[in-house]
């Protein structure tokens, strides 16, 4: 067994199924031995997807994805994804090769100092030194992306700890010289002993360990102050994140606990669609507005950042709960009344059990309901507003109404994706993605491709703008290589129109915020999917159902939607 079959062998204990990459010589027998122990190895045309690939695998299940990328640019390459799956809490396991032990600061290629690099945006990082410590780098890997707040975790595995001990001897003897005189007979003894400690005790098997992680419970203290809380107000709001789905498989309980609560719920990131499609206690308009008027406010697994004003949303008199696993984060920017440290999505359900329905507060969920109608209202006037090419909100109404109920949405853009979730209800939960508090464009490839992996009988809807889709386009070769029939679909208005918005209104001024009018249909044609344009209204039914068609087939499609510029959303910098 080389290396590479040793760090097979633990992610296969760990219950990894895919391995995300884009080959290099120096991760070559990490790709080799988890092909010939089962994972499904799926390179990428660029790092940073094969991170959102993983990262989406993680969000979905709960079992942290990994990626195995090679050294120097190919780390480079993944910083953005890295950070990103840092901000969102995504336990994903990054491995990176390097240059040889011996080499590494004497110019080898593309030997640079990684782990000061990569440091600040993960959990966890560690160089692999000895053979022998492979496997259990492996699962405390594991562990550390799981415990507490998740996140990333990094490990670089050089070359030569990689590779088989006879490779290894090779090269470093062959560097020795072959003189013999007393220095090079003593650089050769060296080396030898080297190479001798490295592979020390490391031809047997490992023994498979899987990580056993404990769940961080909320005090029963703090969660009997919060019913007691919950069950004095008259108008009480839960906000429900990320967060609070850490633990992927806990989704229907957690979804069964806040129904028990009957308060009305909003519902952001990978929450949303926890309730599923149209259930009575969801609001999906006027969170704002509902929250100035709440007297008790919850947020499980939601931080008071820039998307709550910084706790400015939350009216000053009203009693703040925060469950969160991070006490610095559910301090940010406001202090609650009560911080409840723990799991947010384990508080809810002891929550539940105490209050067991006392909290409904029907007479609010209706009020709260009646301003959500209204909101649905004039988005269908708006969607019926005719033009010469496709009116955006017409074509997301399109999609909610066509989409599989098993269906998953991707989200990755900035005005077109803005509009989908006002329109667009997720079936269920665990079914939206969209890259979380960093606001990452180029994530949808990434996302789409593991959601699609991870859950093969489902639709997968990738919701592209198109200045969001040049990220990624190049990935459809992906999709084809590997048979992941994912649906594409391009709001294309030719500008990048979310930052056009603001920018001509306070500057007069759209430079830098103007595309074409690219034919990204005939791009997809190129790498061999199926690419269709759509120019009208009127032919959005018939596109859209070719397209299912199509998916369902097997062949990755991609919808090029010529859009006509709204007005549904004004322009917004976010800060």
């Amino acid at each position: 067994m080389h290396g590479g079959d040793r760090i097979a062998e633990a992610l296969v204990a760990e219950g990894v199924r895919f391995l995300f990459t884009l080959c290099g010589g120096h991760i070559s027998p990490i790709l080799t031995g988890a092909k010939a122990r089962g994972l499904r190895v799926v390179d990428v045309r660029h790092e940073a997807t094969a991170v959102f690939a993983a990262d989406a695998v993680a969000r979905l299940t709960g079992v942290p994805g990994v990626a195995a990328v090679t050294a120097g640019p190919g780390l480079t390459n993944t910083l953005t994804a890295v950070k990103n799956a840092q901000l969102a809490q995504s336990p994903v396991v990054l491995l990176g090769g390097a240059a040889p032990t011996m080499l590494q600061g004497r110019g080898a290629l593309q030997d640079i100092a990684q782990l000061p690099l990569i440091a600040p945006h993960v959990k966890h990082a560690r160089s692999v030194r000895r053979v022998r410590e492979l496997a259990p780098a492996i699962h405390d890997a594991f562990r550390i992306a799981r415990q507490g707040v998740p996140g990333p975790v990094f490990l670089e595995c050089p070359l030569d700890v990689l590779y088989p001990e006879a490779a290894a001897r090779e090269w470093f003897l062959a560097g020795a010289g072959k003189g013999g005189g007393l220095a090079a007979r003593a650089r050769r003894r060296y080396l030898e002993r080297y190479v001798e400690r490295m592979f020390a005790s490391g031809g047997g098997r490992p023994v498979p360990r899987p990580s056993a992680v404990a769940l961080p419970r909320p005090a029963p203290a703090a969660v009997r102050r919060a019913a007691r809380m919950l069950g004095q107000s008259r108008h009480p709001v839960l906000l429900v994140g990320s967060q609070a789905l850490a633990l992927a498989a806990d989704a229907p309980r957690i979804a069964a606990a806040v129904a028990r609560l009957g308060i009305p719920v909003y519902l952001s990131g990978m929450g949303r669609g926890l309730l599923g499609r149209e259930h009575p206690l969801q609001l999906r308009h006027q969170r704002r507005q509902a929250l100035r008027e709440a007297d008790c406010v919850i947020l499980a697994g939601v931080p008071s950042d820039f998307r709550l004003d910084y706790g400015g949303h939350v009216r000053t008199d009203a009693r703040l709960i925060a469950a969160n696993r991070s006490r610095r984060e559910a301090r940010m920017n406001r202090r609650p009344d009560l911080l409840v440290a723990g799991d947010a999505g384990e508080f809810l359900c002891s929550l539940s059990a105490l209050l067991a329905g006392s909290a409904a507060r029907p007479e609010w969920v209706a009020q709260l309901r009646s301003r959500d109608a209204e909101r649905e209202h004039d988005i269908e006037r708006r969607a019926v507003r005719g033009g010469e090419r496709v009116n955006p909100l017409a074509l997301h109404r399109a999609i909610e109404r066509t989409a599989g109920e098993n269906a998953v949405f991707v989200a990755d853009g900035g005005d077109f994706v803005a509009t989908a979730s006002y329109v667009l209800h997720p079936r269920g939960p665990l079914s939206w993605l969209d890259p979380g508090v960093f606001g990452t464009l180029g994530v949808g490839a990434g996302f789409a491709l593991g959601a699609k992996l991870c859950r093969p009988t489902s639709e997968v809807w990738l919701i592209l703008g198109d200045g969001a889709s040049g990220y990624g386009l190049v990935e459809f070769d992906t999709f084809v290589r590997h048979g992941v029939p994912v649906i594409a679909v391009v709001g294309n208005d030719g500008a990048w129109t979310q930052i056009a918005r603001e920018q001509t209104k306070a500057l007069g001024d759209d430079v830098a915020t103007v595309l074409g009018p690219v034919r990204y249909d005939e791009v997809a044609r190129g790498f061999g999917a199926r690419g269709l344009r759509l120019e009208s209204d009127a032919a959005i039914g018939a596109v859209l159902s070719e397209a299912r068609a199509a998916a369902a087939a097997g062949t990755p499609v991609l919808v090029n939607a010529m859009l006509d510029r709204s007005d549904f959303r004004e322009g917004s910098i976010s800060m």
